[in-house]
């Protein structure tokens, strides 16, 4: 058995740069990863569905074009974008390789788990040291339905593998993965079906924000179909059937499966070292992510934080601050989040009803994007901005925004609700005009209008 100093088991985007400063510091690291170094981010999250949507939402907006006069015929290579898709992702996956090389880090190929007290095996390796933290993430939750299993269905884990495109998607579930993902396939000119268990898409979201995404989603025509369950599958001849529960079958040559995460927990053996996890399998971590085994902690979302990649990348710096005695926690920071539909969807801190779930009085202000000078001009008037304000303090607590690279704007709000700031303080700014920042001062004039 050998020792080190620290163990990290998973390379994600705070499992990397933990390894990396460490061994830079001259402590002896292990890193376990079983799979590619970079975690889902890199291999099947964020940096290919960008570079996959950069692609696919280029050809929506030309085709989109027409309203302002502009008719245009596209010709899609899609193995030329997937290709570039995958050169992207290879060079970030090999990016991190040489960090943790440069650092230092020694990195073990094998899947991990706990064979004793703090002491971790992988492969013909096993390493005890006095630091370990586990970093191992999420996967694909699947369905239990029957005649699923052996057949060949996406996940985004293997979506960004395809060669061709599928004449016909069909996709279940109605989350940000499935939505972001079939709004591309259908740009690049899929015939694509959402089917969905509940009344809406997002139903996390507002209903607002739910109804607009499913307006987008239908002018890409897109076919929804709410408030059904998939009873059966079947796969013959390179063809999906699916029985839904209303008595419907709908065919397509390629079938996504989103509907939901779960944590990457079942191989760890965390008995061994008395590390607890909750009923749905994730690691129980107090505040400060310690697990209940002393010195071993988890981090991002396999302990069920927020599964962002900035989160991932604060619980790291949180961890650290920790580790040296500072008082960070688990939730010390403004929570945002996009989703890279057309229109975006920017989310920052509460929703109104958010509030008043925790007893605050608070009061809120919607502006539609026809409302909005740069989105009349530029032909992007679908969605809205809203914020709202503790009636009491008049501090801002949240924003929802869905619109034209709202991700990029509702970093506004992120950081006036971190500096504590009122809505007057956004309401005095004088933006540039015509901008789609230039509204959020006009939606803050709105708590003027009784």
């Amino acid at each position: 058995m050998e020792t080190a100093d620290v163990i990290v088991i998973g390379s994600g985007q705070g499992g990397v740069p933990l390894a990396a400063d460490f061994a830079k510091e001259g402590r002896k690291v292990v890193l376990f990863e079983r799979d590619s170094l970079g975690g889902s981010c890199i291999n099947y999250g964020c940096t290919p569905s960008k570079a996959f949507l950069a692609a696919a939402h280029a050809v929506g907006r030309v085709r989109q074009a027409k309203d302002l006069g502009i008719y245009a015929q596209v010709e899609v290579d899609f193995p030329a974008v997937m290709e570039r898709v995958r050169s992207i992702r290879d060079r970030w996956h090999e990016g991190v390789h040489n960090r943790l090389h440069e650092a230092g880090v020694r990195v073990v190929y094998a899947e991990a788990y706990f064979t004793g007290e703090r002491t971790v095996t992988g492969g013909n390796v096993t390493v005890q040291a006095p630091l370990v933290v586990i970093n191992t993430g999420t996967s694909a939750a699947i369905p239990n339905i029957p005649g699923l299993a052996g057949t060949p269905y996406l996940t985004n884990r293997n979506f960004f593998d395809l060669q061709k495109l599928p004449p016909r998607l069909l996709v279940i579930g109605a989350g940000y993965i499935s939505l972001e993902l079939a709004q591309g396939l259908a740009r690049l000119g899929s015939e694509i079906h959402i089917i969905v268990r509940g009344s809406r898409i997002l139903d996390r979201e507002e209903a607002d924000v739910s109804e607009t995404l499913a307006k987008a989603l239908k002018r890409d025509g897109i076919q929804i179909h709410f408030q059904v369950n998939t009873e059966k599958v079947i796969y013959n001849d390179n063809v999906f059937t699916l029985t839904l529960d209303n008595g419907q079958e709908l065919q397509g040559e390629a079938l996504l499966i989103a509907t939901g995460r779960k944590p990457n927990t079942s191989a760890l053996n965390v008995v061994a070292t008395g590390v607890d996890l909750n009923e749905q399998g994730y690691v129980r971590v107090d505040e400060q992510f310690r697990t209940t085994c002393e010195n071993v902690y988890a981090i991002a979302d396999v302990a069920q934080q927020p599964a962002f990649t900035h989160v991932s990348w604060e619980d790291y710096r949180r961890l650290k601050a920790i580790l040296r005695g500072e008082n960070r926690t688990r939730d010390d920071r403004v929570l945002g989040y996009a989703i890279y539909t057309e229109p975006q969807v920017g989310r920052v801190g509460m929703t109104i009803a958010e509030a008043h779930e925790k007893g605050i009085n608070a009061r809120y202000v919607t502006l539609p994007m026809s409302d909005i000078a740069r989105a009349i001009e530029w032909g992007h008037d679908l969605g809205f901005y809203r914020m709202v304000i503790d009636t009491e303090t008049d501090r801002i607590l949240g924003a929802t925004l869905v619109g034209y690279e709202a991700a990029e704007i509702v970093h506004v709000f992120l950081s006036l609700i971190e500096a504590g700031a009122t809505w007057q303080l956004l309401e005095k700014s004088v933006h540039i005009h015509p901008t789609y920042g230039e509204a959020l001062p006009s939606l803050a004039r709105l708590f003027f209008e009784p």
